[in-house]
């Protein structure tokens, strides 16, 4: 059926203006994005067919070439979805700055989209002002972290020029579980210990990984 063989109060812009974005399913609501489908299905049935497939965090983490490959989206296509997924990232983003931060979970929710995704391990410092509020944040490494990549000059360094009164700091575990590895409890301690000489609290150390995080300060394990 093409799109313009549903009658026109049942298509989903139509009923979007009509009954609000809330009447709409997720396909629906893709469906909007896209436009149109191609000379097989129609719009929302290659939005069903995505989702149904893929699922919507799949959807989100695709690359370009990887979205691409997907029968049915080109570059045109491709490019729509990668935006509607980077402009909702930075909605969230958004929503949490000037927000003190009061726990872990906070942190989580403010760096998780910024880290969804990701192939590889990515370690950012949060630089927080007295009232606990991000001033800055700044990625100190990407790749596989070791004791050697994360000194305390390169973490301290723009924490001391930013004049922050403490840091939180943030990586990701690609593989899904943000239980800490051995060097990761090393890393911790050492840059505690940096934090305390240099009158600059390390507040926490926050892993994220799959939906989860885990925090050394509120399971104690520094």
């Amino acid at each position: 059926m093409r799109i313009k063989d549903i009658s026109k109060e049942n298509r989903p812009r139509e009923r979007l203006e009509r009954y609000g974005v809330g009447s709409l399913s997720d396909a629906e609501l893709l469906a909007v994005i896209l436009k149109t489908g191609n000379k097989t299905e129609n719009v929302i049935d290659m939005c069903n067919r995505l989702i149904s497939k893929y699922g919507i965090d799949k959807l989100s983490s695709c690359s370009l070439k990887e979205l691409q490959e997907i029968k049915g989206i080109g570059k045109a296509k491709a490019c729509q979805i990668i935006a509607l997924f980077e402009f909702n990232k930075r909605h969230n983003i958004a929503k949490k700055n000037g927000k003190p931060i009061k726990s872990a979970r906070d942190v989580y929710e403010y760096v998780a989209p910024k880290l969804a995704g990701l192939t590889k391990e990515i370690f950012i410092v949060l630089h927080l002002d007295s009232k606990n509020r991000i001033i800055k944040e700044e990625t100190v490494s990407i790749g596989t972290l070791t004791a050697s990549l994360i000194h305390p000059r390169e973490v301290f360094k723009s924490a001391i020029k930013e004049s922050a009164n403490s840091i939180i700091l943030v990586h990701n575990h690609p593989s899904g579980d943000p239980i800490p590895s051995q060097e990761d409890g090393e890393i911790t301690k050492k840059l505690f210990g940096a934090g305390e000489l240099l009158g600059i609290r390390v507040l926490d150390h926050v892993i994220i990984s799959n939906g989860k995080h885990y925090s050394f300060s509120e399971k104690r394990s520094l």
